[in-house]
């Protein structure tokens, strides 16, 4: 009976237990005391509706106030019974309950992905382990044959024996091409998965939980080859759906037909495909493809999509359709999509291709011969764009303006086709090349076909006449292509002219579009960037950019002179290590509706020389952040000397509509102002290369003004001379020395023109944050585009006395940078920079205590 008192007392327990829960109602999760004045241990059951009440409260508000709380209880008659301490507990219990769920799907998904990542080592390592085997064996074999060199002499020898070509491989029939698919498949599971090719680690690329997969090159094999795999947060169908809709995220491919289509055994499908690519640049043509695509399912429920090109170069369209593409050819390649554990998928892809590099131009050749090349643009586009696709349907991406992922990211397509369509101008588009000048720096194509008819938007204007692209590409020399980009966005009033945004904008208005300079413009030279997407590592970054400007007659007053510009950046994050760096962008109306017509322009920079260490350059946007005094100087930042060797290819493209009886002015207008961008972008290439030191590229700049150390030395002489004290401690001599103090000062110091209308000549490196510009862009900037209308005053008062007794104090005040942003300053004193000769040469300004409002 001793052993039985026990589980007497356990059904006491319990009974007691379930007569509680029958007379308290439901939990419904949360907790508190009994009101009426029972064991305060003892559990408090809400019933559903209670719950119910409580939930939609936290819906709306999961920390309500103590206020919110008891309008809760006086709205609600149902919580009569609750005391406030216990409402309060409860919505600290949710909260607690609520991250506490999120806190385990967080850790469930790193855990599915570390096992993922797991497994893909795993293989990776027992690749790796045949690898060595087979080279071992093989080296085993090579030393057999150097010590008995008569068995390299045997004809009998299995290796001599030649097959004789199968008839089942014929392509004409249905048979020959399930035998072809077959072959495709086994080739391109041995090197998706076994040691067919000799990959080698991607340089830059780190797997671990925080990459987005494994990237591998190929070494030593035929053609050019990248290996990509990772774990994707969507099911295999869908995965196999996307990737096979190549111009859906590949870039450079222009179209994919499907020619033919037939089921094979396994319920998978034959394919005969043709796709064309577009041309990187205006130098080299472009690349098609006549392939077999084969879709199957593996016996472990894995999807295989693999693809080669079938012998021959009839297969396609007509040969006048295809006469600007070259034909490439496909390797075995493909995606292998395996259902992952948990949820998800592992993805396997495969791009092995033979690009024809003899048919370009030997200096462009690298971008033909590099499996990198192929892995960024191709291979890695791919495994980012469905990982892309995961985040944005798991609602882990949130974009502005409340527009739809994937109306972003068609806006995104359009640009870059847009761009790509204007640097190829294939015919059966409708591009035509114009005559010329006699000068063939410039390409001019006309394309009548290309009418703005396609957007049904109340302000879309169809242009009775096309549109006018003017192209031109160079070869860049150790200019680095991230600096370049970022500079072009960041410092549009640099190259452009925007008399010309506003022409290609004024397509998009209902009125007619005239010529530039029929209405001339004022501009602040300020833009406003405001983002609207970026991809999940930041390769793209989405953005409305608006330029302010103003009406110069009365007349035009009342009507919107901004111009927007709807605008993609590829390769501006200096951790990015794409394959191409660009900025395209197309005048959009100020509405921006999601049909909205887009005319394509831009810069696009491919890097001909791939550093080996991956390492991308990071500089800062300062074309005198180099500025060091001597022939030493290294550039600044973690740049590398590899970017003193760097070559790149510059593509610009440029395109206007036009109306018919206007063609050859706009083609001339166009000609013209492309010339002048590539002058402007030579000049910004040489300031911004590290070749060069800073001090070098300063005295480019100021040019018609002494050397930087004697003007230095001018500042600070005047500056004692006039006010009694010195600027900077100093030797007599001390030369290139002083002007490396004066670079450095804490205060901003800038120099101007001693003329009616004061220009910016040269400013230290604390004058050009403040102004936010550079070496470059200074002389763009005039005395009083930095003050505003109280400033001037302030200035111009102030000049009699400066005339007079060589320098003045300036009370502190605002004044504005070169982008645009309002810069407060604490004080400011103005000096008559004098020569050897005691004649004037410059005004000297410096700015004390400076910040940004």
């Amino acid at each position: 009976m001793a052993a039985a008192a026990p589980l007497w007392w356990w059904w006491r327990r319990m009974a007691a237990a379930v007569a509680m829960r029958s007379g308290s109602g439901s939990d419904g999760g949360g907790g508190g005391y009994d009101k009426a004045g029972m064991d305060s241990g003892k559990y408090v059951r809400y019933t559903p509706e209670q719950v119910e009440a409580l939930e939609r409260v936290y819906a709306e508000c999961p920390k309500p106030s103590s206020s919110r709380r008891q309008q809760l209880l006086r709205d609600c008659p149902i919580l009569a019974n609750i005391e406030p301490k216990q409402i309060k507990v409860w919505f600290q219990n949710r909260r607690c309950r609520d991250k506490q769920r999120k806190e385990a799907s967080r850790l469930q998904a790193v855990n599915r992905k570390l096992t993922a990542m797991n497994k893909l080592l795993m293989e990776e390592n027992e690749r790796l382990q045949k690898q060595v085997s087979q080279l071992v064996h093989e080296n085993a074999y090579m030393k057999q044959q150097l010590q008995n060199p008569s068995l390299g002499n045997d004809t009998s020898c299995e290796s001599n024996v030649t097959t004789p070509q199968n008839p089942l491989r014929d392509a004409s029939n249905p048979s020959g091409l399930l035998t072809i698919a077959e072959e495709t498949l086994t080739e391109f599971l041995s090197k998706a998965t076994g040691t067919a090719v000799d990959w080698v680690p991607m340089p830059g690329m780190k797997p671990g939980p925080d990459s987005f997969g494994i990237v591998a090159v190929s070494h030593g094999c035929r053609g050019v080859a990248a290996r990509a795999c990772g774990l994707v947060n969507l099911e295999p169908t869908k995965i196999v759906e996307i990737l096979k809709d190549r111009p859906s995220w590949f870039r450079d491919c222009r179209s994919l037909e499907v020619f033919t289509m037939f089921p094979a055994g396994n319920g998978g499908t034959i394919e005969l495909v043709y796709m064309q690519m577009y041309a990187p640049t205006t130098l080299v043509p472009a690349r098609d493809f006549w392939t077999l695509r084969y879709t199957t399912t593996m016996e472990d429920g894995s999807l295989v999509v693999c693809e080669r090109s079938l012998s021959g170069s009839g297969g396609g369209p007509s040969t006048a359709s295809a006469q600007q593409f070259v034909r490439a050819e496909m390797l075995p390649s493909g995606y292998l999509v395996r259902p992952c554990e948990g949820g998800g998928s592992i993805v396997h892809i495969v791009d092995h291709l033979d690009l024809e590099a003899w048919s370009v131009p030997e200096v462009l050749r690298p971008l033909y011969e590099s499996s990198r090349v192929v892995a960024q643009k191709m291979t890695t586009a791919a495994l980012r764009h469905i990982r892309q696709i995961a985040q944005e349907t798991s609602g882990e991406v949130v974009y502005a303006l409340g527009r739809q992922p994937a109306v972003l990211r068609t806006f995104s397509q359009r640009l870059s086709r847009g761009f790509n369509d204007a640097i190829s101008g294939f015919n059966d588009d409708g591009w035509s090349v114009m005559g010329g000048d006699g000068i063939e720096d410039v390409i001019i194509a006309c394309n009548a076909k290309k009418v703005r008819n396609t957007s049904t938007s109340a302000n879309a204007f169809v242009t009775p006449g096309g549109v006018i692209c003017a192209k031109a590409s160079m070869l860049l020399q150790s200019v680095p292509p991230a600096v370049l980009v970022r500079f072009l966005r960041e410092h549009r009033s640099e190259w452009a002219d925007y008399n010309f945004d506003a022409y290609s904008a004024s397509s998009l208005k209902t009125s007619s579009c005239s010529l530039p300079g029929l209405r001339p413009m004022r501009f602040s030279g300020s833009q406003i960037i405001m983002p609207l997407a970026h991809t999940v590592e930041n390769e793209e970054i989405l953005e409305v950019v608006r330029l302010e400007g103003q009406a110069l007659t009365h007349d035009d007053g009342l009507m919107s002179r901004d111009i927007h510009l709807l605008q993609l950046c590829t390769g501006i994050d200096e951790k990015s290590m794409g394959s191409c760096f660009q900025l395209v962008f197309a005048p959009i109306d100020e509405l921006f509706p999601d049909d909205a017509p887009l005319i394509s322009s831009g810069f696009r920079v491919i890097p001909l020389d791939m550093k080996t260490d991956g390492t991308p350059a990071g500089r800062t946007l300062d074309l005198a952040s180099s500025l060091e005094v001597g022939s030493t100087a290294q550039p600044t930042g973690d740049a590398s000397m590899d970017d003193c060797n760097l070559r790149s290819v510059l593509t610009i493209a440029f395109q206007f509509p036009y109306e018919m009886h206007l063609q050859d002015s706009v083609a001339t207008m166009a000609r013209q102002y492309v010339r002048s961008i590539v002058s402007s972008v030579q000049r910004v290439s040489m300031a911004i290369s590290p070749s060069r030191s800073g001090l070098n590229a300063g005295q480019k700049i100021i040019s018609g003004f002494p050397e930087a150390p004697t003007l230095a030395r001018w500042i600070c002489q005047s500056y004692q001379f006039h006010l009694g004290v010195e600027l900077l401690r100093q030797a007599d001599d001390a030369g290139e020395a002083l002007l490396k103090m004066l670079w450095d000062y804490e205060d901003a110091i800038l120099c101007c023109s001693f003329k009616e209308k004061p220009v910016f000549t040269f400013a230290n490196e604390m004058g050009l944050n403040m102004l936010e510009t550079s070496l470059v862009a200074l002389q763009d900037l005039s005395l009083d585009k930095i003050f505003d209308e109280a400033g001037r005053k302030a200035l111009y008062n102030e000049i009699p006395k400066l005339m007079e007794q060589g320098y003045v104090y300036l009370p502190g005040g605002v004044c504005l940078s070169g982008m645009g942003r309002h810069v407060s300053f604490e004080q400011a004193v103005a000096w008559k920079v004098l020569g050897e000769d005691n004649n004037v040469h410059c005004l000297a300004f410096c700015f004390v205590n400076w910040s940004f409002v």
